[in-house]
């Protein structure tokens, strides 16, 4: 296929790095991003002057109808829906029943992310490693589950869950009886997805992310990051949806055939066995504990920021790689990556995750965009007049490359400095790839 259309559905720093490997395809004529954002046709306009991008802002993630409309509107050679909200909705499966050529898992098999009770059990079922669980839609048995709990231990660590999407803020961390009350009633509070809900042992280790793209019966890896969720340095502060990352995480470096073996295999043949193959991107939130590898969570797409420092690595053409996905030739498709380390760290607005202030003149960015080595990737950026303001709470990814973590975190730093939002109101962690680095400093 050439001069191919393709739409990518999402609108954050994941789909400008997206709308980037699909550009770098020699198959690829336009990009459409839906709603996308400003930078991204202002970020890659000036390099791929041959080809066309388009930003489609009248649409809605949430909005269904939105997207198909979009979708109608162009004739289009492939669609890839990258957000977990479109999948959890069924989008993927609305538009192969109209002839589309779609990329992405079924509504089905997006439960394992967007169901955790579905979830976790699918994980018991088949013998995945994960953390021991209870469910409920209950408010007085789950204080009754935790109650036992911590009558027999009282300092025990566990997660009080959502069962359903939250932007990856529906994870509450607690330490003591009184925390696991508060944590239970605060379920409410994600409405629809917090009316069910897990309690879980918090298990102890490090984390690390691996990513694998399917083809239902096959898969390959397309690598492995670590993620920093918490908004401040060394894990303090609330959940967002991820303010750094670096790729390779040399923790999940040594251990991949177990991971492989006990993590992400299993889920490749059990939903095949059970009639729902996954066709797209299985996301492994994983963690190293005593007792080995096990599972924290599974998601059904790509993660922001860890799409931005797991694409860019990839030696391969990128529209070819989703294609021989869709038409179930992964096995034969040869794979590729730079081998290169990169550093990802998130510029959010201050007051984010809960009231980012918004508005704000961003300066110095495109410094930092020239410097070697240095990509900038933008999520809640508007352009007015040919300037940057900040129109949400993660604000742009700056992304380094190196020889290893050192150099790239270093260059990384030296980027960010050089960017400022209006009012002193830029917020970054300085620590991202800190566990590599005390691993190669020791």
């Amino acid at each position: 296929m050439e001069n191919a259309t393709v739409l990518i559905v999402g609108a954050g720093g994941r789909e400008n790095t997206l709308a980037e490997a699909y550009l770098d395809s020699k198959h690829v004529k336009r990009v459409i991003i839906a709603p996308g954002n400003d930078f991204i046709p202002y970020s890659l306009k000036e390099r791929y002057p041959d080809k066309e991008i388009i930003i489609e802002k009248d649409c809605n993630l949430k909005d269904r109808d939105s997207l198909l409309n979009i979708a109608e509107f162009y004739s289009l050679d492939l669609i890839d829906i990258a957000p977990e909200g479109p999948l959890e909705s069924g989008l993927v499966d609305v538009l192969e029943d109209r002839g589309y050529n779609v990329f992405g898992p079924t509504q089905k098999a997006s439960k394992i992310e967007s169901d955790k009770i579905w979830s976790r059990l699918f994980m018991e079922r088949h013998n995945i490693p994960s953390p021991l669980f209870g469910f409920f839609d209950d408010t007085d048995k789950a204080e009754k589950y935790v109650e036992d709990i911590y009558s027999g231990k009282e300092d025990s660590l566990l997660y009080v869950k959502a069962s359903g999407l939250c932007g990856g803020k529906g994870a509450i961390r607690v330490e003591n009886i009184e925390e696991a009350y508060t944590a239970i009633k605060q379920m409410k509070t994600f409405g629809d997805s917090g009316k069910s809900f897990v309690i879980e042992e918090g298990i102890i280790g490090e984390e690390f992310s691996v990513f694998a793209i399917s083809d239902g019966i096959n898969y390959k890896i397309l690598g492995w990051a670590q993620d920093n969720k918490t908004l401040y340095d060394k894990g303090k502060g609330p959940n967002t949806g991820g303010m750094g990352c670096h790729s390779p995480a040399l923790v999940a470096s040594s251990i991949m055939d177990p991971i492989e073996d006990n993590l992400i295999a299993p889920v490749i043949k059990g939903m095949e066995k059970e009639g729902v193959p996954f066709k797209g991107i299985l996301y492994l939130g994983g963690m190293l504990t005593k007792d080995g590898v096990k599972v924290i969570e599974f998601n059904a797409r790509l993660g922001d920021p860890e799409a931005q420092v797991i694409l860019p690595g990839l030696q391969c053409d990128y529209y070819e790689l989703v294609q021989a996905c869709i038409k179930g030739n992964l096995n034969d498709f040869n794979l590729k990556t730079d081998g290169k380390t990169r550093v990802c760290v998130v510029g959010a607005a201050k007051g984010y995750p809960d009231n980012p202030i918004k508005g704000c003149k961003i300066t110095g960015l495109d410094d930092a965009g020239i410097m070697d080595d240095i990509n900038i990737y933008g999520a809640g950026i508007e352009v007015r007049n040919n300037k940057l303001y900040t129109s949400g709470g993660r604000v742009f990814n700056i992304v380094a490359e190196g020889k290893d973590i050192i150099d790239a975190g270093k260059k990384a730093y030296d980027a960010i400095a050089r960017v400022d939002i209006e009012g002193n109101n830029l917020h970054y962690r300085t620590d991202i790839g800190g566990s590599d680095v005390d691993r190669i400093l020791a």
